[in-house]
């Protein structure tokens, strides 16, 4: 897989339909382990509200995935947030959906649009990020091939993760796999295959704000 959609940082979101308050909170999960306690952290948290609907996805191909409906009616808040996430291409992730009943039944088709909503606006306020399959790949060459490489990094969109200069220059970049081979070949040919290149290592990464993130 060349990459998906990971929750980086969890927030909260939410909407008021006819009076009934939903509020949404998102969190980033790596197992099913951690999803008991944050659910039972949520409903300490919001201890006088009825129903706290939830939805996970948890890895890919297809993953783990499973939803509640809380006490609602069946197939009305736990799926219609499940659907968000999976819609949204999302995994690692848990959406909980907290109903404060403002004394207006919303119906069926009412309380399906609530959550999905709700889980919307969840998302909205989160930071969300591809993680990438790649390779942590470093290329040491002398100080004439610098701008070449430069270069080549640059049209290619490539992530540089850190640039040493000693007695010659080393550039360590993070490299979506479909992109090493190219990389390699770009490199050889431009610097007559006197480049060194590495390309063994590998990794799973983020560019968030310009910024590498390796995980």
């Amino acid at each position: 897989m060349a990459g998906y959609k990971i929750i980086y940082s969890g927030g909260t979101g939410e909407i008021t339909e006819k009076k009934s308050h939903f509020i949404a909170n998102v969190f980033p999960v790596a197992t099913e382990e951690e999803v008991p306690g944050i659910i039972e952290q949520t409903r300490k948290k919001y201890w006088d509200a009825k129903h706290n609907c939830y939805a996970y996805i948890i890895g890919t191909n297809p993953g783990i995935s499973k939803c509640s409906d809380d006490g609602e009616p069946q197939g009305t808040a736990g799926r219609p947030i499940l659907d968000v996430l999976s819609g949204a291409g999302i995994c690692n992730a848990l959406i909980i959906v907290t109903r404060y009943f403002g004394g207006t039944l919303l119906g069926t088709g009412g309380l399906i649009r609530a959550y999905s909503e709700a889980a919307k606006a969840g998302l909205n306020v989160s930071r969300i990020v591809t993680k990438e399959a790649g390779k942590r790949v470093i290329i040491e060459t002398d100080y004439n091939s610098i701008g070449k490489l430069q270069y080549i990094t640059s049209q290619m969109d490539l992530a540089v993760i850190n640039t040493k200069y000693t007695d010659k220059a080393r550039i360590e970049l993070a490299v979506p796999l479909n992109s090493v081979d190219g990389l390699i070949n770009k490199v050889t040919e431009a610097t007559s295959g006197q480049a060194k290149i590495n390309a063994e290592s590998d990794i799973y990464f983020a560019v968030i704000d310009k910024e590498v993130v390796i995980f």
